[in-house]
């Protein structure tokens, strides 16, 4: 583990502490741009996630209607009942966002499988850097907000689901997240700025409750319009 990657890890409560949890719980709303151009807003409004930390797992409650729920894993989504039910399948489901232009619109599925794989990257980072096949290196540091962020280049591993193999987190002089950046490649390399704030501990783990996320220019500048995608969390809760 590198130096900055090991500063932020102890920052966000220690992987110790991290690694006795398996599993994590978040109440959550969604909204921004992105939903009302692929017309689906409100879809994702007053969630319970719940995920496994350590694989890549996570489900959306309730999800279409109050008695279902939507289950991710990498290679496959379900919906199914509240008592496990499934009701409905797609296999490969990132298979099916091919072809697609920014103003597609997007059915459940579609929705289910970007922001489930969104979800899981930030609610196990930066923790989740450490894991067995991700790769990461200190890059040169980025000022913005009157600071200086260092920052944290982090290779993905091919078999996890995530926006796009190599990402940028940025870091305060206190360890904790400020930005996040990357590409998504389901949306033809569209840019996001992930912007991390309103931290409050849980159970001895330090988490942002507020993510806002916003398109970059080619000199990785913010655009501040339109609000791409805005991520509220309540109460997050370990096991």
């Amino acid at each position: 583990m590198n130096d900055l990657l090991a500063f932020a890890v102890d920052a966000h409560g220690g992987m110790e502490r991290w690694d006795s949890f398996t599993r994590l719980s978040a109440e959550l709303s969604v909204d921004g741009a992105i939903w009302h151009v692929k017309q689906q807003p409100g879809l994702l409004v007053d969630k319970r996630i719940d995920l496994t930390t350590h694989t890549e797992k996570l489900t959306i409650t309730p999800f279409t209607a109050p008695n279902l729920r939507s289950v991710f894993v990498p290679e496959r989504l379900t919906l199914e009942t509240l008592d496990g039910a499934v009701t409905e399948t797609r296999e490969h489901p990132e298979a099916a966002f091919a072809g697609q232009t920014l103003d597609t619109p997007w059915d459940k599925f579609h929705v289910a499988y970007f922001a489930s794989e969104a979800l899981w990257t930030y609610l196990t980072s930066p923790f989740l850097y450490t894991y067995p096949g991700f790769e990461s290196e200190e890059i040169e540091p980025w000022h913005e907000n009157g600071e200086t962020w260092r920052r944290l280049k982090v290779t993905f591993p091919e078999h996890i689901a995530s926006h796009t193999r190599t990402q940028i987190t940025h870091f305060g002089t206190d360890g904790l997240m400020r930005r996040h950046d990357y590409t998504v490649d389901i949306l033809g390399g569209a840019t996001g700025a992930n912007y991390v704030s309103e931290y409050r501990e849980f159970q001895g783990i330090q988490m942002p409750t507020r993510r806002r996320i916003y398109a970059y220019d080619s000199a990785m500048q913010k655009v501040p319009e339109p609000l791409l995608v805005a991520l509220d969390f309540g109460h997050i809760e370990f096991q």
